[in-house]
């Protein structure tokens, strides 16, 4: 089965507004269109659906089938082009949990519209993605829960000795596959043993394993967690190894560096510094705040590049480094709480609808610090000119950058791509770290233009003078070519 490389996503890290959305939100149509236009015009063969919001939109299949025939008759959904749900985690979004039922439920549906369609039995959608994911019940449970209770209730019987599947049809696809999400500390290292368990009562071929980067950069810092990142892709390729499953992993990334910094420009730096990826996510900003003929390159290169195992990693090296460095950015993030939230009022929203929480929330070591979601948090520091990737830096010695400058190829390059919007002269910058950013050696180049726009917004924070907070930051996030 043909495995997607290039994964569509709705995170709304973008700028501009793409030109199918009738206003400055993209809405539940929107995404009807952006999805074919993911497909058909960027090149994208895989959308995460997501679903963790009331406004998701459960008939894409239909929709997609009856408003753009003529390509998805040439494209087929579930063999050339794919919708992946992401769906809530009912142990931790209590709220959103009947969601994922809706979502199981409305899996048959459009096995039953592509069939009348195609003409065939091949399923459109066969796997979904759990977020949060802390165990391989977790996962199992939505696995057996379709079986058992989706499709399952099909040999149920009436009185009288009718079954459901008489009176309303078969049920298919007979089985879904999960893939599971990790996006915190512990539950990323534990991805060996997680997706091992998982595994053992399955007859599978093929496994796809999922990794954050934003969150993961949002709890613990950005070193940290492209070591974790990198530390678990080493351990799945080892669970590989040991199975013999063919696993493929997702990384999801965005453009900003402290996101990931995948960019139209960026691709061969992001290949090179994880061979082993086999599925990277295309954000709102990739996709809506570059020309559109790099956004088409960009994307054929993700999609023809070949995959290799991962560098080898010294993991207990990289502990040391992960834990000095997250306490330092937490104890940062500690102090710059409150301005954080309040530039994160300003930030223009770019879908109408609830996305992913993401797990800082849910953190009990944080000690009840309460911050806006990755986005928004990244686009808040960088408009005060105040980079997030640099926070924590002061915690790195010289034999450390060295060891970082081994495992992370494009370290220098990244950081030089996020210092270029600092502002030495941001008063929230905590103390001591301007003079840890010059011992790490890299040139700056400072955009003054965009330094210009952060003082003006440093200002206003300290004047009261909100009413033109949100068009600095957005003229800000221009220069940058992504919002967060």
């Amino acid at each position: 089965m043909k495995i997607p490389k290039c994964m569509s996503t709705q995170h709304p890290d973008n700028v501009h507004i793409p030109f199918f959305a009738e206003n400055s939100e993209i809405g539940a149509e929107d995404e009807i269109k952006e999805a074919y236009y993911a497909f058909s015009h960027l090149g994208a063969d895989e959308q995460m659906w997501d679903c963790e919001g009331k406004e998701a939109d459960s008939y894409v299949v239909k929709k997609l089938l009856s408003r753009y025939q003529d390509y998805f008759w040439e494209n087929r959904i579930g063999e050339d082009v794919f919708i992946t749900f992401r769906v809530p985690n009912p142990a931790i979004e209590k709220t959103e949990a009947k969601i994922l039922i809706e979502t199981l439920e409305s899996i048959p549906r459009s096995f039953d519209t592509s069939k009348l369609f195609y003409g065939d039995d091949k399923p459109p959608i066969f796997e979904i993605i759990l977020p949060m994911t802390t165990s391989a019940d977790s996962l199992d449970r939505i696995y057996k829960y379709y079986q058992d209770f989706v499709i399952g209730k099909q040999t149920k019987s009436f009185e009288g000795g009718m079954k459901i599947a008489e009176w309303i049809g078969e049920f298919k696809p007979d089985h879904i596959n999960v893939i599971p999400l990790f996006e915190d500390k512990e539950n990323m290292l534990n991805v060996y043993d997680i997706t091992k368990k998982y595994l053992e009562d399955k007859n599978l071929e093929q496994q796809r394993v999922f990794l954050a980067r934003s969150d993961t950069a949002m709890n613990y810092g950005n070193i940290p967690a492209i070591l974790l990142n990198k530390i678990a892709l080493q351990r799945i390729q080892k669970l590989s190894e040991d199975t013999g499953v063919e696993i493929y992993p997702i990384l999801g990334v965005g453009s900003a560096p402290f996101r990931g910094n995948l960019r139209p420009d960026t691709v061969e730096k992001i290949v090179e510094d994880y061979p082993s990826v086999h599925t990277f996510t295309i954000q709102s900003a990739f996709k809506y705040d570059n020309p559109t003929e790099d956004v088409n390159k960009g994307i054929m290169k993700l999609k023809k590049r070949s995959t290799s195992p991962p560098k080898v990693i010294d993991e207990k090296r990289g502990f040391e480094i992960i834990d000095k460095y997250s306490c330092e950015y937490r104890k940062h993030i500690a102090l710059l709480e409150s301005v954080i939230n309040k530039v994160s009022r300003y930030v223009p929203s770019r879908r109408k609808r609830k996305l992913h929480v993401g797990l800082f929330g849910y953190s009990r070591d944080m000690g009840g610090i309460t911050l806006p979601r990755a986005i928004t948090f990244t686009a808040s520091l960088y408009s005060i000119g105040l980079p997030p990737e640099i926070l924590g830096l002061n915690a790195l010695s010289e034999s450390d950058l060295n060891y970082i400058r081994e495992v992370y190829i494009h370290f220098d390059e990244d950081l030089g791509a996020a210092l270029q919007y600092y502002n030495e002269d941001c008063p929230f910058v905590p103390k001591g770290l301007d003079e840890s950013i010059k011992d790490v050696g890299i040139e700056m180049n400072i955009n003054h233009q965009h330094k210009e726009i952060t003082k003006q917004i440093i200002s206003a924070l300290k004047n009261g003078n909100d009413d033109f907070m949100s068009d600095q930051i957005q003229r800000a996030a221009n220069l940058r070519r992504f919002l967060g």
